[in-house]
Formats: structure tokens, C-alpha cells, sequence
């Protein structure tokens, strides 16, 4: 192991150790791929800010005391559960205890035909050799440490599939509940969506934690949409403010397949959100949206990653952030049209909104243009609440915090009004009001 990642020492320990007990061991495909996996996370070690997709982004608060990885059989609350359903939400749920599935708190009644819901780590110890040849199709090359972790560590999460030409009316929702084991554990759930050619359907990711203790979430999604397939994909995290939690989505699409994806981040002391996507055969269309809340000293990394590599596809992405106090975030999307990949039509645009003199904001928008007959625009900016706004609130009777909070809650909705499940854009719009309102919108210092 190179010096530099003596900081994975536990966790390759722990790995090691827990390896037999991982679902399918002794699946030849999967072992290999494991092995594999670890292996880089014993050359790539976790990030630094040495890396440059981590320059802005310090991972000290979780690199000075390795975390213990969980292990099935926590007890999860269903009280807990119960006070955490999304009111009038309709839907099929899965429920996860620090990373594992839990059958008695899951709603999982008359799925339609084409529809297989059900825990990963009980897939693949009944289809091991199929599921594994699946695992790490959309993931490409590793990024970084922690998706190397989360690769060597697979044995739970959620696995869904979309048959063919199905419609899925309903919503899958899939709840991670962090802490259930205690403090100081992590949790490394590995998601897998499969959707058939012509397809449709609507997945919910969310990550709440239990208590407000020192905890670590991993999160890995793989997405894999055929032609003519539909998903829209929701991840919100509202993480406890003493947790961390670090989440990829990797999804490739293929002829004219949509991906509506967005990204909500209420709360966490580190959050670190990774989005990578592939337009892998014409006409592909692939849509980012996300929101981003940062006060205190909460630190909120958003990265995503779009890559045209065939002609006629689209690409929008649309991040805004919200900080006061000292809440840092960091926003770097990198769009790439590859060589071959005529007529793309990419937009990319970060908006930020700074309430205090003490927040900061590092935005890094980037193109590489690989193609002569392309459109593409990319943009950021950053800055305070219209004064001329306020004072026109303020002339009609609305004193200046109130005026204050309603424009920062209108420039949060812009995202939040772009969900079209009316359930979910209310809760969240009540959630981001709620956080908006308890934190103290201060007077910007210029």
C-alpha cells in the first residue's frame, strides 16, 4: 500500500475480514471484481485536496478516524420510519438500516408484471452470476477512493427492473436510514436500476440518519436505461448536521433514452454528490437539476460529469445553492463531447446565493468540445438578494427579514417546482422553508 493511502488501512482490514460473509463470495465474476476494487482503493487511498476534482473539497473530517463498516441486523425503529413517510406519496418502498435491507418495514404489495424490486444482497444470493455481470456497467473507470470502497464492499442495497415497454405508474421509493447501529459506523449501499427498452418509471433515493451522530454513508446508484427508456431519479439527502455522506449516480443511456434527474441536499455536515452520465447512441437526453442548502459550517460538493458520446443528444443541468453563516459549497460540472458527436445541444447553468460575508461558493463550470458542429453554453454566478426586490416588498408593507426569506425561498423553489411528483415538490418545499426559516437570514456584508 503507497503512503498516501494509509488512510483506507482499516478499511481494507475490515474488507478482508468481512469478505466471506459478502453475498455471492465465491462468485468468480464478483470476487475478481471485488479484489479488483480494492486493489484501487489501496492505490487511490481516500481523496485530498492534492486531487483536482477534490481541490476545493477537504476530506480530513473523515479521513482523522476511519469509520467501522456496518453489518447486517441493526435494529431499525419502524416508529422512526412511520415519522419520516412523505405525506400522500403513493408508492413502493424499500427501507434500508445502515445500508441493509429491511423486508418487515418495505412496502412491497402487487408489483405489476415487469417490475422486480427487491434488496441486492438477496438477488445475488440467488443470481449471482447474472446480477454480478450487471454491477459496475455504468460505473466505468473509478473515479476516486470512495467509489473503489463502495465497489469492494458490495453486498446490499437495491436492485430494480423495468422490463420492456413497462410503465410504472407508481413511485419506487428507496429510504437509507444512517445510525442504527450507532455512532461511528458507515454504511455503503449499492443501488442498481435496469430499465428495459421503452420503459418508464420514477425512483425516490433518500438519505435521513437516525440521530445527529458521527456517521459516514456511501452511497453508490447505477443506472441503466436502453433505448427509448424513461427514469426520472430524485436523491435528497438530509443528512444529520455531524453527518458525512458521499453519493455517486452513474448512469449510461442508450438510443433516444431521458434521464430527468435531481439532486436535493438539505443538510450534512459533508455532502459530496457525484453525477456521471453517458449518451452512448443517438438521440439521448439527459437532464440535472439540483438544489443545495449550506449553513453553519455545512460544506455541500456537487460534481457531475456529462459525457456526448454519440451525435443528436441533449444535455440541461441547472444547480442553485443557497449558504449563510459559514456554509461552503462547491459546484464543478464538466460537459465532454467526444469526437463523432455532432448536433449536441448542451446547456449547463450554477446559480448561487450568498446571505452572510462568511459563506463561499467555488464554481467551475467546463466544457471540452471535441466536435466542430455542436451548441453548447455554460455559465455560473454568484451573489446577494436584490436590494431593489426587498425594498419593493418592504414599500408594501412587508417588514425586511420577512422580505428577505421570501425571495431566498423563491429562489430555492425554482428547482423544487421543476419535480413532477406533486407529493415530493410539497414535502420538499416545506423541508427547504423550514430550513430557511430556522436559520438566521442575515444581512449581507459587502
Amino acid at each position: 500500500m503507497s503512503q498516501g493511502a494509509a488512510n483506507v488501512a482499516a478499511y481494507v482490514a475490515a474488507q478482508r475480514e468481512q469478505a466471506p460473509a459478502l453475498p455471492a463470495f465465491g462468485t468468480p465474476s464478483l470476487d475478481a471484481s471485488r479484489a479488483q476494487a480494492l486493489e484501487s482503493l489501496c492505490q487511490l487511498g481516500l481523496p485530498s485536496q492534492r486531487d483536482e476534482d477534490w481541490k476545493y473539497t477537504s476530506t480530513r473530517a473523515i479521513t482523522r478516524a476511519a469509520f467501522t463498516p456496518a453489518v447486517a441486523g441493526a435494529p431499525c425503529p419502524g416508529e422512526f420510519v412511520s415519522q419520516t413517510t412523505i405525506d400522500g406519496l403513493d408508492a413502493w418502498r424499500l427501507v434500508f438500516a445502515d445500508g441493509f435491507w429491511q423486508p418487515e418495514l418495505s412496502l412491497l404489495d402487487d408489483l405489476p408484471k415487469g417490475v422486480q424490486i427487491s434488496g441486492l444482497g438477496q438477488s445475488l444470493g440467488s443470481e449471482p452470476q447474472r446480477i454480478a455481470a450487471l454491477l459496475g456497467s455504468a460505473l466505468g473507470q473509478t473515479p476516486h477512493g470512495f467509489i473503489a470502497m463502495n465497489s469492494a464492499f458490495i453486498g446490499d442495497g437495491a436492485l430494480i427492473e423495468i422490463a420492456p415497454d413497462t410503465r410504472v405508474d407508481k413511485p419506487i421509493e428507496l429510504l437509507f436510514i444512517s445510525g442504527c447501529s450507532g455512532e461511528g459506523f458507515l454504511s455503503l449501499p449499492r443501488n442498481l436500476v435496469v430499465m428495459g427498452a421503452g420503459s418508464q418509471a420514477t425512483v425516490i433515493e433518500r438519505h435521513v440518519s437516525l440521530a445527529d451522530e458521527r456517521l459516514l454513508s456511501n452511497s453508490v446508484s447505477e443506472l441503466i436505461l436502453a433505448d427509448n427508456a424513461s427514469l426520472n431519479y430524485q436523491s435528497v439527502q438530509q443528512v444529520a448536521p455531524r453527518g458525512f455522506h458521499v453519493g455517486g449516480m452513474f448512469a449510461r443511456l442508450g438510443r433516444s433514452a431521458r434521464l430527468q434527474a435531481t439532486t436535493v441536499t438539505m443538510s450534512g455536515a459533508l455532502v459530496r454528490n457525484d453525477a456521471l452520465v453517458n449518451l452512448d447512441d443517438e438521440g439521448g437526453f439527459a437532464s440535472l437539476d439540483g438544489l443545495y442548502l449550506a449553513f453553519g459550517r455545512s460544506h455541500v460538493d456537487n460534481h457531475t460529469h456529462i459525457t456526448h458520446n454519440a451525435p443528436h443528444c441533449v444535455s440541461r443541468e441547472h444547480y442553485k445553492g443557497v449558504l449563510g453563516d459559514r456554509g461552503h459549497a462547491v459546484f464543478h460540472g464538466r460537459i465532454v463531447v467526444q469526437p463523432g458527436a455532432q448536433k449536441t445541444d448542451s446547456v449547463q447553468n450554477n446559480q448561487n446565493l450568498l446571505l452572510s460575508a462568511d459563506a463561499e461558493i467555488d464554481t467551475k463550470p467546463q466544457l471540452e468540445i471535441y466536435a466542430d458542429d455542436v451548441k453548447c453554453a455554460h455559465g455560473a454566478t454568484v451573489g446577494q438578494l436584490d436590494e431593489t426586490a426587498v425594498f419593493y416588498l418592504m414599500s408594501r408593507g412587508i417588514d425586511r427579514q420577512a422580505a428577505r426569506r421570501m425571495l431566498t425561498q423563491a429562489f430555492a423553489a425554482d428547482v423544487l417546482n421543476r419535480i413532477e411528483l406533486p407529493a415530493l415538490r410539497s414535502y420538499l418545499e416545506a423541508q427547504a422553508v423550514q430550513r430557511l426559516s430556522s436559520e438566521q437570514v442575515r444581512e449581507s456584508e459587502s
